[in-house]
C-alpha cells in the first residue's frame, strides 16, 4: 500500500538527486539504518617498490645493490671495465666458428679418404666390365694396342703385393678426371710391352686409394698389366741393377725426369728398354713428395689365349 506520508518525510530522495548534475555538490547519502552495524572504511595499500615515486625515479640505476656480495660490499660499477660484454661475445663467436670450422674439415677429410673410396669402387666395376664388353666384341685379328683416346680404358693393372686380388682399371691420361676413375697412363708415354717407359700416377690416398701402399713393394715383386690378347709382367728393379736405376725411391714433384723413355735419364734421350712406373704423392695426406716405383719388362707378351687364368707371376707370394 503506498505510503500518504511519503511526500511529507524530509528524508526522502528525489529521483533527479540520486543522479549529481555535472560540477554540483555530491549526492547526500542515505542516514544509517538503526541498530545496523557501521562498516569502518578499508585502509588504504601500503604503496609498492613499483609504487614508490622515488623507486620510479630511481629505476635500474642502482645494479650494484643487486649485485652486493655476501659481505654486505656494493659493486661499484663506475670501475668496472668497459667493453667486457662485448669482448665476452666476441670470444664465444669465434670460438663457435672454430668449432664449426673444425667439423666441416672433419667432414671433408672424411669425404675425400672415405667416400671418394666407395664411389671409385664402384666407378671401377663398371668400368671393368664395359672394357671386357669391348674386349669380347673386337676382332680377334685386330693386334696390339697402338693409340688410346684420352679417357679411354685400355688395360688392367694388377699387383699382387698390394693384394691376390688388386685390380685396377688404367684410363688414359693424369688429368684429375681420369685420376678420380683409377689409375692413370701418362699421355705420350709408351704402351704395355712396347721399348720405353710405361708411365701410371694414381692416388695415395682417396678416389679409390689405389697406391695407398706402394711403399711395400720389394724388388722383383710382379707388376702385370692385362690387355686386349696378352699379360705383361714387370719386375720391381733391385739396389744393384746394372742400369742404375733405383726400383724406389721419393723425388720432389718437379723431377719429371723419372717418366721420362729412360728413367732418371734426359725426356729428349732414346730409351734403353721397357720399363715401366709408378708415381704416387708422399707421405700420406700430403703432395709434398713424389713415390716412386720402376720395373722392367720380363720377357714378352703372354698369351691370354694360352693363359686365360692369367701368368704365373700373378700367384707369387
Amino acid at each position: 500500500m503506498t505510503d500518504p506520508d511519503w511526500a511529507r518525510r524530509e528524508d526522502r530522495t528525489e529521483p533527479w538527486d540520486r543522479v549529481p548534475a555535472l560540477g554540483g555538490p555530491p549526492p547526500r547519502s542515505r542516514p544509517p539504518v538503526p541498530g545496523a552495524p557501521t562498516s569502518e572504511p578499508a585502509p588504504a595499500p601500503e604503496p609498492t617498490a613499483v609504487d614508490r615515486p622515488a623507486d620510479r625515479a630511481r629505476g635500474w640505476d642502482s645494479w650494484g645493490e643487486a649485485w652486493a656480495d655476501d659481505e654486505g660490499h656494493d659493486v661499484d660499477w663506475d670501475d668496472a671495465p668497459r667493453g667486457r660484454g662485448f669482448w665476452r661475445s666476441a670470444a664465444l663467436g669465434a670460438g663457435e666458428l672454430l668449432v664449426t670450422a673444425g667439423m666441416v674439415l672433419l667432414l671433408f677429410v672424411a669425404y675425400e679418404v672415405y667416400v671418394t673410396d666407395f664411389l671409385t669402387g664402384q666407378r671401377q666395376d663398371e668400368l671393368s666390365t664395359e672394357l671386357r664388353e669391348q674386349w669380347a666384341a673386337e676382332p680377334a685379328d685386330r693386334g696390339s694396342i697402338t693409340q688410346v683416346e684420352l679417357g679411354d680404358a685400355f688395360g688392367v693393372l694388377r699387383i699382387p703385393r698390394l693384394g691376390e686380388d688388386y685390380t685396377r682399371v688404367i684410363l688414359e691420361g693424369t688429368e684429375e678426371k681420369q685420376l678420380s676413375q683409377g689409375p692413370g697412363h701418362y699421355v705420350d708415354s709408351a704402351l704395355p710391352g712396347e721399348v720405353g717407359n710405361v708411365a701410371l700416377a694414381g692416388h695415395r690416398v682417396g678416389k679409390g686409394s689405389p697406391f695407398l701402399e706402394l711403399d711395400a713393394m720389394q724388388a722383383g715383386d710382379p707388376i702385370v698389366v692385362e690387355t686386349r690378347d696378352s699379360w705383361f709382367v714387370y719386375r720391381v728393379l733391385g739396389e744393384d741393377d746394372p742400369s742404375g736405376i733405383p726400383g724406389m725411391h721419393i723425388v720432389s714433384p718437379t723431377a719429371v725426369e723419372v717418366v721420362s723413355p729412360t728413367p732418371n735419364a734426359a725426356v729428349t734421350a732414346a730409351p734403353s728398354g721397357a720399363y715401366l712406373t709408378l708415381t704416387t704423392c708422399h707421405p700420406r695426406y700430403s703432395a709434398r713428395q713424389r713415390l716412386i716405383i720402376h720395373a722392367r719388362l720380363d720377357g714378352g707378351p703372354i698369351s691370354k689365349a694360352e693363359f686365360p687364368d692369367g701368368p704365373d707371376a700373378l700367384f707369387e707370394r
